[in-house]
């Protein structure tokens, strides 16, 4: 995984990225789209979760008369693999200031059959058109500077559980939040980092889709080991981010018959809150 400096030299644009080339819908009929689901974004053998949000989001954008999500809700149904997909989407309702839609993605499996992989209902709207007053208790999370936080290049042996998409983000993370990394997890279900892409193209409301889904689990701080899927995840977001790394804080509250739930809330580099998620995960134990 590039470091930050690195990532600036090769900075790409928005619409000129790997992010944006992976996932890119190709148009075959009004509501459906192609797409090759790329292996660079997986965990282990899934793809992930936020990566495919993304996808749906973008033929979305396409599909509605407005292009920023605002809100999404996606249930993931079945493990996705790298390899062809394609996504059906319906318009709800269209409104002046919101639309509605609901997309799912299928692949096939070694039969032929058509599998339904994740199923999503989002409202659309213009956030350069929403007002700039804000009333807020929510605060930046209290992050070290970047230089003092560590990523997957910092460590003797790859992390547990990383992948191809490791080397697609610029991901530094809170030494507080690393304990499960050295053996010794704090047991406080908390993950905090820098989060950026390692092409440095900044961030815009689909990346962000990304970013909630993109750090190590919460479940690794409670002592916890192995894959830890997606069951349904909600994301909304609140602005456009301002160019520049986003901070990330994750944490879970409650674990309980083998499900927990993680509370995403993403910063951008004016402070501002520029996401926020609830994800509902099964955890294996014992």
């Amino acid at each position: 995984m590039p470091e930050a400096a690195s990532a600036a030299a090769t900075r790409t644009s928005i619409g000129d990225s790997e992010f944006d080339r992976d996932t890119a819908v190709t148009r075959r009929a009004p509501g459906v789209y192609d797409i090759d689901l790329s292996a660079g974004w997986t965990i282990i053998n899934a793809v992930n979760g936020g990566y495919l949000l993304a996808v749906l989001g973008r033929a979305l954008a396409d599909a509605l008369p407005h292009t920023d999500p605002f809100t999404i809700s996606a249930h993931y149904l079945t493990a996705s693999r790298p390899g062809p997909a394609v996504v059906r989407t319906e318009t709800v309702r269209t409104g002046r200031t919101l639309s509605t839609g609901q997309a799912s993605l299928f692949q096939y499996d070694d039969e032929g059959n058509e599998v339904e992989r994740i199923r999503v209902l989002a409202s659309y709207g213009d956030l350069d058109a929403l007002p700039d007053d804000v009333r807020t208790s929510a605060k930046p999370p209290a992050i070290p500077p970047m230089d003092q936080c560590l990523g997957a290049e910092d460590g003797p042996t790859p992390v547990e559980g990383s992948s191809a998409i490791a080397d697609r983000l610029m991901l530094k993370l809170d030494p507080a939040t690393l304990g499960w990394a050295l053996g010794q997890p704090s047991g406080r279900g908390e993950m905090r980092a820098w989060f950026g892409l390692a092409d440095g193209r900044d961030a815009d409301p689909l990346s962000l889709l990304l970013a909630v889904d993109a750090l190590p689990p919460t479940a690794f701080e409670l002592g916890l080991k192995g894959w830890v899927p997606t069951v349904e995840l909600t994301v909304h977001v609140r602005c456009r981010p301002a160019p520049g790394p986003l901070r990330v804080s994750i944490t879970t509250r409650n674990l309980a018959g083998g499900f927990l739930e993680e509370d995403a809330e993403v910063w951008d580099s004016a402070d501002r809150l520029v996401a926020q998620s609830r994800q509902l995960a099964r955890v294996r134990l014992g």
